[in-house]
């Protein structure tokens, strides 16, 4: 083929490319898989327990059983499995040296960061969505004879904690990707990520208690979850305020590996 019949690379295309490689890794399928149990999982599993557990519970822990509480409580654990894949699409073309054939058919770079982010965000919502919805109805029918548990999405705010639950994984798995791109090494990416959202916010509980909270409150992870929560204390973010400062510590993630790349790789 000449080079005036040749394709010419546009961002389109590179999706395209992305979005094929996101499909034929086996770690996406697994990865992905385990998300979606998590997600369903643990709900339907907290729910029966607290269905079977509702007549030896006092009137004072009834009323702390929060019903958007039970259906999202998964999502908790599923971001590491999110987080994991969010890495390893970026680390594991480093590790193979897939990366080189890839940067030589997309020589400027960027457009190859931004397919990979869109490709993965896409799936990962729609993924999350369709799993939150499916814990979201699967436990409320399991407390179905627990009136005061029952909440629809008409309810207040019930919507809201619905699609943030589902955006607060696409910003982890954002998080990660950025992560892996920046460290571009799979155990030193999956340890960082690690670090950032699961040892360094409970290790906070050795400062002051006014340090603690004014530091966590921003953290990713307290700043994501608040993107979903129902109710907030008078020092948490707001779902407006958590989905600000979650996506703009992603968007600074994704900016240092954005200029990473283009000085490393050129």
């Amino acid at each position: 083929m000449s080079s005036v019949d040749r394709p010419g690379v546009t961002q389109l295309r590179v999706a395209r490319s992305e979005w094929t490689k996101l499909c034929s890794l086996r770690s996406t399928r697994w990865s992905l898989l385990a998300a979606a149990l998590l997600t369903i999982g643990f709900p339907l599993i907290f729910a029966s327990v607290v269905e079977a557990h509702w007549g030896r519970m006092s009137p004072s822990e009834q009323a702390n059983r929060q019903p958007l509480d039970i259906a999202l409580v998964g999502v908790n654990i599923s971001q590491l499995a999110i987080g994991v894949l969010g890495v390893l699409l970026i680390t594991a073309e480093y590790s193979t040296g897939m990366i080189r054939a890839t940067l030589s058919a997309v020589p400027k770079r960027l457009p190859v960061l931004w397919a990979k982010i869109a490709v993965y965000a896409a799936v990962t919502f729609g993924l999350a969505l369709l799993s939150v919805l499916v814990a979201f109805f699967g436990s409320q029918a399991i407390l179905n004879s627990k009136h005061i548990l029952q909440i629809g999405l008409g309810d207040p705010d019930v919507i809201r904690s619905v699609l943030g639950a589902a955006a607060f994984l696409v910003l982890i798995g954002i998080f990660a990707m950025a992560l892996g791109a920046i460290v571009r090494n799979t155990a030193g990416g999956i340890a960082t990520f690690a670090l950032i959202l699961f040892v360094i916010p409970p290790l906070l509980n050795v400062l002051p208690p006014t340090w603690n909270q004014a530091i966590s409150t921003y953290l990713p992870d307290s700043a994501g979850r608040a993107m979903f929560a129902l109710s907030h204390g008078a020092n948490e973010l707001s779902p407006a305020g958590g989905l600000a400062v979650f996506a703009g510590t992603t968007a600074c993630l994704v900016g240092i590996a954005a200029l990473l790349l283009v000085r490393r790789d050129s």
